[in-house]
């Protein structure tokens, strides 16, 4: 849903409209723009995500000032984790001062004062939590805030904001949307009790989690040929048993999933512009397929057609995407 376009705003009116579409998506706080009012700018957006949403903003340079006075506004307990995707942002809260570039995350939560700025034009999308939901005591989620970078959760659970943060509108959109919600919540309730580390907490939090740490985890290497299930037991410090069981009781086979989610990555990748340039083979190793034989044998098994077929019913059409069916959420459930 878009918030604000100042494209579409008279100058005079640019600072207005921003506090009114910021009130709309996030909490009281003091807003200071660094640039002067005429030359205010700014695109927000806000996506739901069942109990989550997603808030993205591009802007010209602002501080946001969150004091005592604002906390005692009554206002919903929410945490917001942030991926920084333009600019340079500082954070200060409880105490600390961070640096925040591109590329990197940030944890703010917004039951306490803190202050936020970039300059010049930047970009952030925050995907946004209630307390009650994220299921975390206080003291776990500010220790774990200002630590992100020392888990090693980290990069896994960044990746996948980004690909969340880079279709919000056919994801939210999407009849799953309010699961890959729950998956994203998962996901930063375990980054933050790794990064804060707390034993016992963590122990209970990483089994919760396990399966979609997992399916996370299989989406940011599907490319790779050797992705197979001591890689993945592997990497998350779990048995090759214990990993087909958490598989199992989701009611999935992990050799199924794990190909249905390429299959899905390549019907959409052989009907995108670039797909549709390169040969066949090229599009099934990059979507983790070493054999081109076997990849046309599950394609067709799996939509009743061969990849070039598929591609033939798109030509001559915009070669954007696919017309029917449509890739798979990131970290949400599969089919084959």
């Amino acid at each position: 849903m878009l918030l604000l376009d100042t494209a579409t705003v008279a100058p005079e009116d640019r600072v207005s409209a921003f506090r009114a579409a910021f009130d709309q998506a996030s909490v009281p706080c003091r807003i200071e723009h660094l640039d002067p009012a005429d030359r205010v700018r700014s695109r927000m957006h806000l996506w739901h995500f069942g109990a989550a949403s997603l808030f993205t903003t591009d802007a010209s340079g602002f501080r946001l000032v969150r004091t005592a006075r604002h906390v005692r506004v009554e206002s919903p307990a929410v945490v917001a984790l942030a991926l920084q995707t333009g600019g340079v942002g500082r954070f200060r809260q409880f105490g600390t001062d961070a640096v925040v570039p591109t590329g990197a995350l940030m944890l703010s939560d917004l039951t306490g004062p803190y202050e936020f700025s970039w300059l010049g034009s930047g970009g952030s999308r925050a995907f946004q939590i209630p307390y009650e939901r994220l299921g975390l005591p206080v003291d776990v989620v500010r220790a774990g805030a200002p630590r992100l970078r020392a888990s090693p959760l980290h990069d896994l659970v960044r990746d996948h904001l980004e690909r969340l943060a880079a279709r919000p509108e056919e994801l939210s959109a999407d009849p799953g949307a309010a699961v890959l919600g729950s998956a994203t919540v998962d996901l930063v309730r375990a980054l933050l009790v790794s990064a804060a580390g707390h034993g016992d907490l963590a122990r209970t939090v990483r089994e919760e989690t396990l399966l979609t740490r997992l399916r996370a985890y299989v989406g940011r290497h599907l490319a790779e040929p050797g992705l197979t299930p001591e890689v993945i037991a592997s990497a998350h410090n779990v048995s090759v048993r214990r990993l087909y069981q958490a598989f199992a009781e989701a009611g999935l086979s992990l050799e199924q999933w794990v190909i249905g989610q390429r299959l899905e990555a390549a019907r959409s990748a052989l009907v995108s512009p670039a797909g549709m340039r390169r040969p066949v083979e090229a599009t099934a190793r990059s979507c983790g397929f070493g054999s081109p034989s076997h990849f046309t044998r599950r394609f067709r098994e799996a939509y009743g057609m061969t990849p070039r077929e598929w591609q033939r019913q798109h030509r001559g059409g915009s070669g954007a995407g696919p017309v029917q069916g449509r890739p798979p959420l990131p970290g949400g459930p599969a089919g084959s």
